[in-house]
C-alpha cells in the first residue's frame, strides 16, 4: 500500500519570516492558518497585492529594517528600536542620519571587513595546504 506524501506545513510566523514580512501586518486568514510549502512557493513566485504592499511599505520586521538601514539587528536594539518600522519611517531615519546610525553603520562595515579578512586568510591557508599536498 502506497501512501501519498503529505505536504509540509509551517506556522504562520515561520512563513512570514521566510517571506520577510511582519506577521502582525498580514491578513487574519494568513495569521490563523497553516501554510504549506506549495502555498509558500506560490506566495513567493506570484505574491498577492497584500504581500506586495507589505514588502513595499511595511511595517517591516527587524531583519528587514536592519538590512535597509545597513546595520545589525543588535544595532537596532542598542538604538532602542524594538517595534517594526514602515518604509517611510526607515527613509526618515536615513535622511536624518543620526549619530547612532552612523556609528552602527561603521560598526557593521568593520564587522564585514573583518569577516572578509578571516575568509581570505582561511582561503590562503587552504590554498597553501593544497599546494603542499600537490608537491608530495
Amino acid at each position: 500500500m502506497k501512501s501519498r506524501p503529505t505536504s509540509q506545513t509551517m506556522k504562520p510566523a515561520t512563513a512570514a519570516k521566510k517571506l520577510n514580512v511582519y506577521l502582525g501586518a498580514t491578513p487574519a486568514e494568513f495569521q490563523e492558518g497553516v501554510v504549506s510549502r506549495d502555498e509558500l512557493n506560490a506566495l513567493q513566485t506570484d505574491p498577492p497585492e497584500w504581500l506586495r504592499e507589505l514588502r513595499r511599505n511595511g511595517p517591516h520586521p527587524r531583519q528587514v529594517v536592519a538590512a535597509r538601514l545597513r546595520i545589525s539587528i543588535g544595532g537596532l536594539t542598542r538604538a532602542g528600536i524594538t517595534d517594526p518600522l514602515t518604509t517611510e519611517q526607515i527613509n526618515e531615519l536615513k535622511e536624518r542620519d543620526p549619530e547612532w546610525l552612523q556609528q552602527e553603520r561603521a560598526t557593521q562595515a568593520e564587522v564585514k571587513r573583518e569577516a572578509a579578512r578571516i575568509k581570505d586568510k582561511a582561503e590562503q591557508k587552504a590554498e597553501a595546504a593544497r599546494l603542499r599536498e600537490q608537491r608530495k
